[in-house]
């Protein structure tokens, strides 16, 4: 089964299993394979497609144990799609509240619009044996396959975040909240509040987000009050530091470097709607549509640039930046939580090469900021090469750049500072304010 066969059958779990082997054997985004199946789907459907798939990828490794049990041998070519398929059946016996007869049936019955329906014994067989022997009680002595998480980076955690990584590997598991943040350019987060809690609609708040709520509970948030109006946008607590940490200032030139899709660009025009120019640069034309789509939404207005940030010079206008936001390419490890493919999806090979980008975009966008200007790096990763160590290699070569310790962590040795996934209902995120002299 390759890419082209990514077409919906409308049998949920011949989809379900269809997307689960897009991401798994041929390494695509959920972002990309899932809305595409979804779209002859009800709300009803899409949604249970999300929490079907996204149910086994965060229990891949014990689900790929339990197979290994009852499998004598791994299926092969168009037949590898039914190993997603039967820990499909396994995540809805085990983790879900889908009923026993309906997770083996409809599994089994699956087969068919998969084109696999040779394979209608073996998938029966296995699911049955699951549910007598009562398979899903033997649970491993080994703490990487319970965490949930591949091997590489279960190990790349325990080694940097010793006395916490118990804790740290049971939020990556967890659901991620809904964050809002209100579009200050309309009302109030107070009157924000009024407005939910006229419909009913519960959220709790955190005190370091002034312009921010979390939902108590998942909705489709086209239905909530003010959406089409740009009343507010969804963004996680941690991204929401992000234009506050930066402080734009009245009259100031900004850079929000790797934009896309724009959430921060936004806050930044909220947070001082009196700039000279904010300038959006992202190296993806089609990225930038969803920045022009949110600024539009929002009603802001911003300059887009697609370029690339490793190479100013073919679309730098040559007037320096009071501040630059650089949100840089990262292994997103912070937001597994939201996006379980990312853990799939991201090799240990992987990490080297981002750390060495980061570090080119860091040298080359540098040259870009005023002397006395702010830089904040930012990524959504919880590694340590990615951040502080990184920050610490780029302060050790750049004389004119020293760390804004406003913020630091306590911890001389970690320059900035690390949010890790769960602390006060956030994504995992590093920032790190770096000034000009």
């Amino acid at each position: 089964m390759n890419k082209a066969s990514l077409k919906p059958s409308k049998n949920l779990r011949a989809d379900a299993a269809k997307v689960l082997h897009q991401i798994l054997e041929h390494g695509v985004s959920a972002r990309e394979c899932l809305p595409a199946m979804q779209q002859t789907y009800s709300d009803q459907d899409k949604a249970w497609l999300q929490e079907m798939t996204y149910g086994v990828l965060r229990q891949l490794p014990i689900l790929q144990f339990w197979l290994r049990l009852l499998l004598d041998k791994p299926l092969k070519n168009n037949f590898k799609v039914v190993e997603h398929l039967i820990m499909l059946g396994f995540y809805q016996l085990a983790f879900s509240r889908v009923s026993t007869h309906a997770a083996v049936s409809e599994t089994v019955d699956a087969c068919k619009p998969l084109n696999t329906i040779a394979m209608k014994g073996l998938v029966n067989a296995v699911l049955r044996n699951f549910i007598r022997q009562e398979v899903q009680l033997n649970v491993p002595d080994n703490e990487q396959i319970n965490s949930g998480q591949p091997k590489w980076l279960y190990k790349k955690l325990r080694a940097a975040y010793p006395q916490q990584y118990s804790v740290l590997l049971a939020a990556m598991q967890n659901k991620a909240p809904i964050w809002l943040r209100v579009n200050t350019k309309h009302m109030t987060l107070a009157d924000y509040g009024e407005k939910l809690a006229q419909q009913q609609i519960g959220f709790s708040l955190e005190p370091e987000q002034p312009d921010g709520l979390v939902l108590d509970k998942g909705c489709d948030i086209t239905t909530l009050p003010g959406y089409e109006l740009g009343w507010f946008a969804v963004q996680d607590g941690a991204a929401q530091l992000a234009a506050r940490l930066l402080g734009p200032l009245a009259g100031e030139r900004i850079l929000d470097c790797c934009a896309a899709p724009g959430g921060k660009t936004c806050h930044i025009l909220e947070l001082e709607p009196q700039l000279t120019e904010c300038v959006a640069l992202d190296i993806e034309q089609h990225r930038l549509g969803r920045v022009s789509e949110n600024l539009q939404r929002l009603g802001h207005q911003a300059h887009l640039v697609c370029g690339d940030a490793n190479q100013p010079a073919t679309w730098w206008d040559g007037q320096q930046f009071d501040r630059i936001l650089l949100d840089a390419p990262c292994s997103a490890t912070g937001i597994i939580r939201r996006h379980p493919d990312i853990k799939w999806l991201r090799k240990a090979q992987d990490i080297a090469r981002l750390v060495e980008l980061q570090a080119q975009i860091l040298d080359a966008i540098w040259p870009l900021l005023k002397p006395g200007g702010t830089l904040l790096y930012a990524t959504c990763s919880i590694l340590p090469e990615e951040n502080h160590q990184q920050v610490t290699e780029f302060l050790a070569r750049t004389a004119n750049a020293k760390l804004d310790m406003t913020f630091a962590n306590d911890a001389p040795d970690k320059p900035g500072r690390q949010i890790l996934p769960g602390d006060k209902q956030m994504d995992g995120f590093y920032y790190a304010r770096l000034l000009k002299s």
